[in-house]
Parts: structure tokens; sequence; C-alpha cells
């Protein structure tokens, strides 16, 4: 973290000074029970619980400073030391944007390189973000790689993400989430990224932003917000990012794993980031040429054409390709030599849980737990994974429901249950009444008997699952995560005695937001 003494935290934010003007904080969270020795605990009131309550707690923890929206006293009547602000969410946006600045001009006037990478999308961007960070770190660069923890991806994640850095970063890789128009660019402004990756536009959240339309007005902020001399990374196989190109004024660098890109010959241009000869092995992990454009500099001077790297990926899945493709665009944006970005990309398994992760049962039960989040495009292609791994075997596919799709929901589960029939998935277990329409559209379609249950609870499926799941069969979890079909995978996958992913008490106040628990589009 970059110092900051109290005196300047209220002034950045434009707060007042409550403390001794010389504390300097050494961290900063929004949970009392992260708060370490120096920590600067910001409160703020939350859906589930008020900061203010905790932070007699995070001093008892270490904590020095807190930010706050009003004075807290100890049990003698004595206030805390703090800044006071406004609006304390804000107020770390101000200190993030701080930090960002004061790095950037510490290292351009030490001669030293620093980049910034902004990732958004409707789905891959915490597999990218952890791709792309691995590749950084990989490489042999004049310091260090921070990228955000599990999905830090919004207002609070992303200055949580930003005060890991220091004067010792090298790369900054930022997640960005939102959840409507100008979330973005509020995230853009904060940390003022020179490369902008724009994975996507699907229909998850489409109710919260009235529209698929509207969704692509919110990603194409990242790229609005370049300077010239930056790089807009869009993935060309998305029409709506695609179109995104005519709203940046930095370089544009597309990436496509389709022979053909608005009816021309891929193959023939050397001006993207290409996969040919795709496949999957018999583990499903994707493998394929990639081909990168420019070649490489050799002595000084860069050569023509294309250079061509095999990729053999340890990530489950085809959908998986894109997401692949964007960090390997991004990563030669910013410079890294493509052996090394193809090197890496096979090397690295997934890093952040519950994104195709899959176990082994000691009883030969495959369990691929994908619960992390859900949506229309992140469904059918985990349905298809599925049905691709599950050839020989037995599948058996746990559902929840797809949260804010809007007016489009129903319609949307049941095109899944009826995906899931035609993909001739053995069983599906439906679980929680929110996702019964993907039930009813499965029986429909002619999934009758013990093929296809409704189950009201995840201790209903779980006790299903227990009964009925035999050795040698495939089992996939998939749900949005609100629905928290994740544990139920957990629990299935892990031995009984296995720690379970559950709080000891409701996040307090924006620590809600800050652990992304339901992750933004």
């Amino acid at each position: 973290m970059i110092a900051l003494t109290a005196a300047e935290i209220a002034d950045i934010t434009n707060g007042r000074l409550a403390a001794e003007p010389g504390i300097t904080p050494a961290s900063v969270v929004t949970d009392s029970r992260e708060a370490t020795a120096g920590s600067l605990y910001v409160a703020k009131p939350g859906e589930n619980a008020d900061g203010h309550d905790f932070v007699g707690a995070a001093f008892d923890r270490g904590a020095v400073l807190a930010l706050v929206e009003r004075e807290v006293a100890d049990a003698a009547g004595t206030n805390y030391p703090a800044v006071v602000v406004e609006d304390a969410v804000l107020a770390m946006g101000a200190l993030a944007a701080e930090a960002v600045r004061r790095i950037r001009a510490h290292r351009e006037a030490a001669g030293a390189a620093f980049t910034v990478i902004g990732i958004t999308g409707s789905a891959g961007k915490t597999t990218t973000k952890d791709l792309l960070a691995g590749i950084f770190a990989a490489a042999d660069t004049e310091g260090s790689t921070v990228a955000p923890q599990g999905s830090y991806n919004g207002e609070i994640g992303v200055p949580l993400t930003v005060f890991k850095a220091d004067f010792d970063t090298r790369y900054l890789v930022i997640e960005m989430g939102a959840t409507g128009i100008g979330h973005i660019r509020y995230l853009a402004d904060m940390v003022k990224p020179e490369i902008g990756v724009v994975l996507g536009v699907g229909t998850a959240h489409a109710g919260e932003f009235g529209g698929v339309e509207n969704i692509a007005v919110a990603k194409g902020e990242l790229v609005e917000a370049l300077p010239a001399s930056g790089t807009a990374v869009l993935n060309l196989d998305d029409a709506r990012v695609a179109a995104m190109a005519t709203r940046t004024g930095a370089r544009v660098l597309g990436y496509t794993s389709r022979p053909a890109v608005n009816g021309q010959d891929s193959n023939a241009r050397t001006d993207l980031v290409r996969a040919v000869d795709v496949d999957l092995n018999a583990e499903g992990h994707p493998e394929f040429e990639l081909h990168l454009p420019g070649g490489e500099t050799v002595h000084g001077t860069a050569t023509r054409g294309t250079t061509q790297h095999h990729v053999a990926a340890k990530l489950i899945g085809a959908h998986h390709i894109a997401n692949l493709l964007a960090a390997a665009a991004a990563a030669h944006a910013a410079g890294i030599p493509g052996a090394q970005i193809a090197a890496s990309l096979s090397a690295q398994t997934a890093a952040s849980r519950w994104r195709m992760e899959r176990t082994e049962r000691p009883d030969g039960v495959t369990v691929i737990n994908d619960a992390y989040n859900a949506n229309p495009e992140s469904m059918r292609a985990a349905l298809r994974t599925l049905a691709e791994l599950g050839r020989g075997r037995r599948t058996w596919a746990v559902l929840g429901a797809m949260l804010e799709l809007g007016p489009d929901s129903i319609r949307e589960h049941m095109a899944v249950g009826t995906q899931v029939v035609r993909l001739n998935i053995s069983r599906l277990v439906v679980v929680g009444r929110e996702a019964r329409s993907l039930y009813v559209s499965a029986v429909n379609e002619g999934s009758w008997g013990d093929e296809c249950v409704f189950a009201e609870t995840a201790d209903e499926a779980f006790e299903l699952l227990q009964a009925e799941l035999q050795p040698g069969d495939l089992v996939l979890f998939k749900s949005s995560n609100g629905i928290g079909l994740r544990h139920l995978g957990d629990r299935i996958a892990l031995p009984p005695q296995a720690p379970q992913d559950s709080p000891e008490r409701p996040a307090e106040g924006i620590a809600a937001t800050a652990t992304e628990g339901s992750a933004q589009l």
C-alpha cells in the first residue's frame, strides 16, 4: 500500500480529520475481522450490518485509523481516531485514484514502466484476470503484478485491489463489474487503464440494466476511457463488442477463434490474435495454435506477419478459448513475448474457486463445480462441456436459477431446460422455486420419470445425490451466486468433515460488496 498519513487521507477525501495527522496506515480493510496491526478500517452502513458497529473490533485487532461517516466512541466515551467523510465508498475511490496517480508518477520519474489493465464482460472476467496475472507473474519483468482477490470488481473491490499495489508494482490488473450505466466509467476514471479488455455482452443482469443494449453501452465505457496511446482488446466473435471499435480513440486489437470476421477470412489477416486448429482433448482441455500479430522483436527490429505458438490449456471447456485469447491479446499488447504467453497459458490451472472446478472422488464420481455465477450464455457453455466430457458416462446437471434476467427470466430458464434434454444429459436436478420453469420445460421436452427431478432445497438435492450417485458418474453444479449451489457442490465433492465457506456473521457494511458475493456483471 502507498503510505498516506491521516492528514493526507482527510485532504484527498475532503474529510474531517479527527485523529493525529501523522498516523499512517499500512493496509485498508472493510471487515473488522481482517484488521491487523496498522490497518485503516473503513466503516459504512450496509444491507446486512452497519460497519460502524465494528469499529471497536477493528481497533482491538490493531487498526490505527477509521474512515467513517460518523464518529464512534469506545466504552469510556473516547472517539476512535478517524477521518469523517460524507460517503465512505466514494472516499475509498478517491484514495485509490490518488494511489494509482502516485505509483504512476513515481515509476515514470524512475524510468520504470507501470501498466494498468482493465477487464470487463458479462462472463469470464475472473478467469481472464487470473490468466493474465499468471502471464505477467511468470514474465521476466521489473516489478510485481497485482490482481484482484477472487472477483473483487466493484466500487469496493477495485479500491481494495489498488491498495495492494505499491511503488514496486509493474502490472495492475483490474476486474470491472457493473450493475448499471456509469459504473465502469467511474472505475475507469479511478484507475485510468492503458489497456482495456471487453470479453462479451450477455444477458446476465439484463433486468437491472433495462436490456442487453444498455449492457453494451455500459461495457463500452471502458474503451471510451482509454488514452489514444492505449489499446482496446475486443472480442470480435461478439458483434456488440466488435462494434465498440468505433467508440475508442485507442488502438484496437481484436481476437477471434472463427475462420471469418465480418465476412472476411480471418486467417488472411495479420492484425488479429487468433486461435487456429482448435480442439478439446479427452479431458475437455482446449488446445490450439495461437497466432499473434506483428511478429516478434528481434535484435530491436520488429518482424512482420504473425507468430505461432501451441497452447495446451489445463482449463475445462471450449468456452475458455475466448478467455485464453483475451489474456493472450492483453499480454501481447503489454509487450510480453509470444512464447512466454503460450507457455504460461499452457501451465495455468483454475486459480479462483467454483469456475469449472473439477474434483475426482475416490469412488469414481467426478464433480464439476461451476456455480460461482450463471447467465444463459455460461449455462449453455457449461452444459455443452458436460455433454462432451460425459460421453460413455452417466451425466448429471444440478442446476439452480439464473438471477436478474428481468422479464426474460422464464423464457431463458425454459430454454436451458430444453437444451438439457436435447444434449441427452442423463439426469437433471433443478433446485429452488426460482428455477422451476427450467424443470417444467425439461419435462415438456420429454424428460420424464426420474430423469428430471425438482428439489425445493439444496438439502433435498443433497439427499437425492448422496443416495443415487454411482461410480463413474459426472455431475455438474451451476447457478447464480446468490442461489448458493457452489456449497452443495462442495458437500458432494468433499468429505463431510471438510470446512465449508460460510462466514461467522453477516459481512459488515460495505464488506458485503467487497466480497462480491453477488458478482457484478
